[in-house]
Parts: C-alpha cells; structure tokens; sequence
C-alpha cells in the first residue's frame, strides 16, 4: 500500500503576528515548523504502514526552504519526500493548491490512501484536504 501524507510549513504559531493592513500572516523573520495538524496524519500514515505494510510518501507545497519539513518527516520513519516548489505557486489560493497537489498525487505510483491534517493553522481555511 502506499500512503501520501500532505505537510505543511507554516510559521510557529507562538511567533505569528498578522499584518493590520492586508490581515494577512508575516512570514518573514518567524521560525518555520510543520503544521502541527499535519503531524497528526504523518502520525496515522506511520501507524498504517507499522501494521498493514506498504510505503509512506510526504507530499508538500512551498518554497525550497520547505524541504525541511520533509525532511523531519523522513527522520520520523516516511520513506519519501516530495516537495512541489515553483515562483508560480506563491500565493496560491486553496483552489489551486488542491490542484496542484492533486496532480502530483496522480503522478505517484500505486496511491492508495491520502491523508491530510484538519487545517493548516496559518490560513484556517481547512480547504485543502477536502478539495484535494
């Protein structure tokens, strides 16, 4: 069975400060982790791949800095990290990142089983996961 895990990286929460003017969250000069909702499904991933076998895939989007989170992700037991990173996708609305990270779920072999956190904690939107 292989499983993909969908991670974010989002800003730490007890560092977050939101801009007044755009209502949007400051990215930079805040430590970056993975969302701590999309630990819980890395968590679950591992759990099915520890009792019915297969290989678990963590899928992100974000930029090259990005790569960090999947590699604690790797430490944690997955067996592959795939990170989608291109100028074009910054800013991208929930719309398009299901898109995207639709396509790239269809490009990798033998899916059985995506699992995605509740909610990112830096949009709240929880969009995501069901769009994809």
């Amino acid at each position: 069975m292989h499983i993909v895990v969908c991670i974010k990286q989002v800003p730490d929460p007890s560092q977050a400060r939101i801009d007044r003017d755009t209502g949007m969250v400051i990215r930079e000069g805040v430590d970056k982790i993975t969302n701590p909702f999309d630990l819980y499904a890395l968590e679950e991933s591992l759990r099915i791949k520890e009792s019915e076998g297969g290989r678990v895939t963590a899928l992100s989007m974000g930029p090259p800095a990005a790569a960090e989170v999947l590699r604690d992700a790797i430490a944690m037991g997955v067996d592959n990290g795939v990170l989608l990173s291109d100028r074009e996708f910054a800013g991208a609305d929930t719309l398009a990142t299901s898109y995207t990270l639709a396509q790239a779920v269809r490009k990798l072999e033998g899916v059985a089983l995506v699992i995605c956190g509740k909610q990112a904690v830096d949009g709240d939107t929880a969009q995501v996961g069901p769009g994809l």
